[in-house]
């Protein structure tokens, strides 16, 4: 396989500089970002060597690293980097050092920044129990057992990005506000996002609002009831986000396809997170159109942050990354025989009893960041 890379920092991936067709921009970021995203990154290669694709790897500074080396989350260079690409693979942002409220920058800034200047509306994050992990997780193998589904967050409009925001001083006191704004263009792209996934899964569409108390969430729930008549072989269920809470955790196995706002799916999919067992087995992909149309530029990321504290010491699990990978072969390059490939590799090797610390039982192999991903690379093989 031909690889042409960029240098971060101080190393090239060695092979061929052969012109490739497919071009990743990779953003390892903070924390533990770099170590899992080497992992997946090699796992990228051998698939490449296995199925006789090339790749064109060019590395940038995000988050925090950004910061520190470039003055900025996101500099303009790497950004137009970015929109050079076909796709690109981050590993994750957020530094300890710049959690102070005061602070003028953060390294989400850089996330932030990419999803809104890439246009990544739909944010893809399935969440699937590995029969391997079923009695790891603090709820009873029966409840989770078979649970899979997909949450899919609208991420460039609502709370995060709407206005006014801002903050400022009264004579009574300091207050903010931030507010929910959504357009009938921006609910209705992500509503059919949800329809076209689920028609491909198991015909049931969950769209979770707020809509006893929001304006915002009654016209999310008006327009998805108009696209309805357009996929008449998918059942259209409305959940109140509390309701839809309290659900993940007591049947979970009920949801197919859920679609939702910006901040009800940032909470939600992060409260989906503990049913796989860990947020280091959970992939995620932002998209900028509909999943199935290739090619589909992406933001290809793993659920779990920067975990600062397990840094540098081989600790973190890869498995999610690897995962994230997969996705990036199916939505962004169609490549769905890869995807599987190593989405298959990592139930091997899980079903041999391999753990990192993260998903560890008693009676099992724990390995550390490296030793995972070694052992999927030859599962791969």
């Amino acid at each position: 396989m031909g690889w042409v890379s960029g240098i971060y920092p101080d190393e090239i991936i060695p092979g061929s500089t052969l012109m490739a067709e497919l071009k990743i921009m990779v953003l390892p970021g903070d924390g533990i970002g770099p170590e899992v995203v080497e992992e997946a990154v090699r796992v990228l290669g051998d698939i490449g060597d296995r199925y006789g694709h090339e790749f064109a790897l060019n590395y940038g500074l995000i988050g925090g690293a950004a910061i520190e080396a470039e003055g900025a989350a996101l500099s303009g260079f790497t950004l137009q980097a970015c929109r050079r690409s076909d796709a690109v693979l981050l590993g994750a942002v957020g530094d300890p050092k710049y959690d102070n409220p005061a602070q003028n920058i953060r390294p989400e800034d850089g996330l932030l920044a990419l999803r809104r200047e890439l246009g990544l509306f739909a944010n893809l994050r399935p969440v699937k129990v590995y029969p391997q992990l079923v009695d790891y997780t603090r709820f009873k193998p029966e409840v989770i057992d078979r649970v899979d589904f997909v949450f899919i967050r609208e991420l460039t409009g609502g709370l995060y990005f709407g206005k006014p925001k801002r903050r400022w001083e009264t004579t009574r006191g300091r207050r903010a506000v931030d507010s929910m704004v959504y357009s009938e263009q921006e609910i209705k792209r992500i509503i059919r996002v949800g329809f076209e996934l689920a028609r491909k899964r198991r015909k049931h569409l969950i769209s979770v609002d707020k809509a006893n108390v929001l304006c915002s969430s009654r016209l999310w729930r008006q327009i998805a009831e108009e696209v309805k008549p357009d996929y008449p072989d998918v059942t259209l269920e409305h959940l109140l986000v509390d309701a839809c809470a309290m659900k993940i955790i007591l049947e979970p196995r009920y949801f197919d396809v859920v679609v939702t706002e910006n901040m009800f799916g940032d909470i939600l999919t992060d409260e989906a997170s503990v049913l796989a067992g860990s947020l280091g087995m959970l992939p995620s992909a932002s998209l900028a159109g509909v999943p199935g149309n290739i090619p589909t530029f992406g933001l290809y990321e793993p659920v779990h942050g920067s975990a600062p504290t397990i840094a540098g010491k081989n600790m973190a699990n890869p498995i999610a990354t690897m995962l994230t990978v997969g996705m990036m072969l199916r939505y962004s390059f169609g490549l769905t025989l890869e995807a599987r490939a190593i989405e298959e590799a990592v139930q091997q090797v899980l079903a041999q009893g391999y753990r990192t610390s993260d998903i560890m039982d008693s009676g099992l192999k724990c390995v550390g960041t490296s030793e995972m991903g070694k052992l999927v690379r030859q599962a791969l093989k």
